[in-house]
């Protein structure tokens, strides 16, 4: 069966980048009618905190990817402890002892020399005296998995034919000095042991991929299917790390970008099809392919979320906002012409708020100087409310009558004073909505 995880820190809160990684897993998995594990990758008890634990999945659920179960890695310490057992018992697992100056020299050195500033496995020629000594001096050091320096290959899924060798990787650190067990070590047991059939990830992650194939193969297991998507920039092309803290899934929620603006855009950006709005996160799996995307760098703009935003609140019926419209204080008996006439008069439904207060308590007349006589004479003609369907046209018609004014001279000025705005939705239609129209005052 096909398994795939997401695994997110709980150390701040998801973006886009993230949601990215997430998707393409969830979107593997559902397609297939297999698993998809959400894993908190919480083994950093410092920074790991159960505030974002609860964010993440609250963005989840808020996008609609459900999971099939949750781990916690926490609680499987044990299972990283006798892997690391295991490591060492074969011979693949050594401590050392080098301070991060010490370990940053070694690099410059190496560099200078025109070398590739990889570790030099000095820790392996120490005497198991050398060892207590050190240990007695610094602490436990930071244990080592020693790499095999052979060529590592695996088909990508969307790199294509991927090999490194292993020479020019460092032997990856699995546990700190602090006894806390690394990303690498705690991802490669829980795949091996959840049965993960599936990883996709950002390229950033390629050279750990290569390592952890080696650990797989030293642990008895079997390596997944490996899959790096492009990372994303700005739309100039620009690093976009330095702005994920704005384009956090939470905040884009409070902007009021919709779920399946997001998901829609997500699930195509990057790849060689077309962005297709859904209605359903289900639907968004039918048509993906992983082998669809390509490697370079992916350009996301937030602003490309809006208008899809727009488009998919254009099509939805009352009941799939009536919680929101009834919220603004909106009679019931009137929610349906409410949203009837504004849907399509929005951007996000943030957007509905204003319109509602236009309902409620009119809006500051926009009069240009040569339509204040004409907007005056207008007003005396506009009776009172309450306003049905007809009444618009029944008073522009009069206005016509006594001011001669026709077309766009006689209706935009008109729009201007009720709504203090040049666009909106059908007149016709608004007037029964409005309780007030500031400009008869």
């Amino acid at each position: 069966m096909t398994t795939t995880r997401f695994a997110p820190s709980p150390t701040g809160y998801i973006h886009v980048g993230n949601l990215r990684t997430a998707l393409m897993n969830w979107l593997i998995a559902r397609k297939a009618g297999g698993t998809f594990i959400l894993r908190i990758d919480d083994t950093d008890p410092e920074r790991s905190k159960e505030e974002y634990v609860d964010a993440i999945k609250r963005d989840l659920e808020w996008l609609g990817l459900t999971w099939d179960r949750v781990e916690r890695q926490s609680e499987r310490l044990d299972r990283y402890a006798q892997a690391a057992d295991a490591l060492r018992g074969m011979g693949r697992f050594y401590e050392a002892f080098e301070t991060p100056t010490e370990l940053d020299l070694k690099r410059k050195k190496q560099l200078n020399m025109g070398r590739p500033p990889v570790y030099d496995r000095a820790a392996l020629s120490l005497s198991d005296e050398e060892k207590a000594a050190l240990r007695a001096e610094r602490g436990d050091g930071v244990w080592r998995f020693k790499l095999d320096h052979e060529r590592i290959e695996w088909p990508d899924g969307i790199l294509g034919d991927v090999s490194i060798d292993a020479a020019s990787v460092s032997d990856p650190v699995l546990i700190r000095g602090d006894g806390q067990v690394l990303y690498t070590l705690a991802s490669v047991v829980d795949d091996m042991e959840m049965g993960v059939t599936d990883v996709v990830r950002g390229s950033d992650h390629v050279t750990n991929t290569a390592t952890q194939i080696q650990i797989i193969r030293a642990l008895g297991g079997e390596p997944p299917r490996f899959a790096h998507h492009s990372l994303l920039t700005g739309p100039q092309g620009e690093a976009l790390s330095k702005r994920l803290g704005t384009l956090a899934l939470r905040d884009l929620r409070e902007q009021g970008i919709e779920p399946m603006a997001l998901l829609s855009l997500m699930a195509r950006l990057g790849s060689a099809d077309p962005v297709e709005l859904r209605d359903r996160p289900e639907e968004l799996a039918e048509g993906f392919d992983i082998t669809r995307f390509g490697a370079a760098p992916t350009k996301f703009d937030v602003k490309d979320l809006f208008p899809l935003t727009a488009r998919h609140l254009h099509s939805l019926p009352l009941e799939a906002v009536r919680d929101r419209i009834t919220a603004l204080g909106v009679p019931e008996d009137q929610a349906e012409r409410f949203w009837t006439v504004t849907r399509e008069n929005i951007t996000t439904l943030n957007d509905l708020e204003s319109w509602w207060r236009l309902c409620r308590e009119g809006a500051e007349p926009v009069v240009a100087e040569e339509d204040r006589d004409f907007v005056a004479e207008a007003m005396t003609l506009l009776p009172p409310p309450p306003y049905d369907a007809e009444t618009w046209g029944r008073w522009t018609g009069e206005v016509k009558e006594a001011t001669g004014r026709k077309g766009k001279g006689l209706f935009m000025p008109l729009r201007l004073a009720v709504t203090g705005q040049a666009r909106g939705p059908d007149m016709g239609a608004l007037m029964p909505l409005l309780q007030v129209v500031k400009a008869r005052g």
